[in-house]
């Protein structure tokens, strides 16, 4: 029997890794291994469905302690031997099979509120750009999944007219349950694979399942405001299930890229913006992008210091299924030449010339702390 990587060292997080700390590493690691990033590389592949399955288990408390008490144990038959399979004996019973539900729900991708059964959820990661998320964007996405099969229009027989008939292992609930210390274990009926039925002519193409693997482009949706790490589920547009039973559903996760000018904190955005020092003593006024496509003017006060801000009201980014906006902060830099003509030289000489008579009049201007400075390396 092949060994399963343990969760914590697929996600490269310690064993008392906050819930922060492991979605920062999930994304990085799903970044990393993504199939749209190493197509044809199986490797990178199974990688990513791993990094899925830990922090599918890990980012909820409740199975994450189930985990590191039992392993992967607590989510499989086993446990050393100990307990024993109860087939369909618990199913409507009530007790400690309610209580299962009640804590992992659909853990095992084959069930919903009301004991539905479902087909596997899929989940994909998405980037987009900044400016993107401003407007929102439509994506359209590979996905590798099953749908239902053509040859048996999803029955899972050769020969419809057969028909089909009730699973003999699970009794029709499409999941067995197995004592495992504590906890009732409940996972896919391996005979029928969920679906409740067997038949007998399985169809030669998905081999009695009712669906087969395929690659399908499906269209995303991404609305305005979304932020980094926004989740969107869509639906019924996971894996099918087979015949009579739901298909699952597809969660997207969403990455935002970095901007070149724009920083993004929630609703607001920020942007630095470098200004001469002539611009910054005399005053000005500039014009400064905005995220949303267009310009727009910033009066600089003389005198202005680097790292004085000014804020542009409504110039923010757009709120999630909102009108409104965020407001926009820029943020001044004084820039020092560094390549001087020699009028500007001349200039520049002049100007402290005038300066250093000031200060030596007592000028109000030329009092305080950098004065102090001033005065301490000149010896005075």
């Amino acid at each position: 029997m092949a060994t399963r990587i343990d969760y914590y060292e697929s996600l490269e997080v310690s064993r008392t890794a906050s819930q922060d700390e492991l979605k920062k590493a999930f994304r990085k690691q799903a970044m990393r291994y993504h199939p749209d990033r190493n197509p044809g590389d199986d490797a990178a592949e199974q990688k990513f469905k791993e990094i899925n399955e830990a922090y599918d288990v890990l980012k909820d408390e409740q199975k994450r302690a189930a985990y590191d008490r039992y392993g992967h144990d607590a989510f499989e038959g086993g446990m050393g031997g100990m307990g024993g399979g109860f087939g369909g004996g618990f199913a409507g019973a009530g007790g400690l099979g309610d209580i299962f539900d009640q804590m992992f729900g659909d853990m095992m991708g084959g069930r919903r509120g009301g004991g539905r059964r479902t087909g596997a959820d899929v989940q994909v990661q998405v980037e987009i750009t900044l400016m993107e998320a401003f407007t929102g964007v439509t994506k359209d996405v590979e996905v590798r999944t099953r749908v239902t099969c053509e040859a048996c229009h999803g029955s899972g027989s050769a020969d419809p007219k057969a028909g089909s008939s009730t699973c003999p292992t699970c009794h029709g609930a499409g999941k067995v349950r197995a004592q495992q210390g504590f906890f009732l274990v409940e996972r896919p009926c391996p005979t029928c694979h969920g679906s409740g039925r067997t038949v007998a002519n399985p169809c030669k193409v998905c081999h009695g399942t009712g669906t087969e693997a395929k690659t399908e482009t499906i269209s995303i949706d991404i609305p305005a405001g979304v932020e980094d790490g926004t989740r969107i589920r869509m639906a019924g547009k996971g894996e099918a299930g087979g015949e009579g039973v739901q298909p699952g559903d597809l969660y997207v996760h969403i990455s935002v890229l970095s901007h070149d000018i724009f920083q993004r904190d929630g609703s607001n955005i920020y942007c630095r913006v470098p200004l001469r020092m002539t611009q910054a003593a005399l005053g000005t006024e500039v014009e400064v992008p905005v995220v949303d496509g267009g310009r727009s003017k910033v009066r600089i006060p003389a005198g202005t210091q680097t790292g004085e801000t000014f804020r542009l009201r409504g110039k923010g980014f757009s709120v999630l299924r909102s009108s409104a906006r965020g407001d926009m902060y820029i943020q001044v830099s004084v820039e020092t030449p560094s390549h001087l003509t020699k009028r500007q030289r001349e200039l520049l000489e002049e100007f402290e010339k005038e300066a250093g008579d000031d200060h030596a009049k007592g000028s109000p201007e030329n009092s305080g702390f950098f004065a102090r400075v001033r005065d301490f390396f000149e010896g005075r």
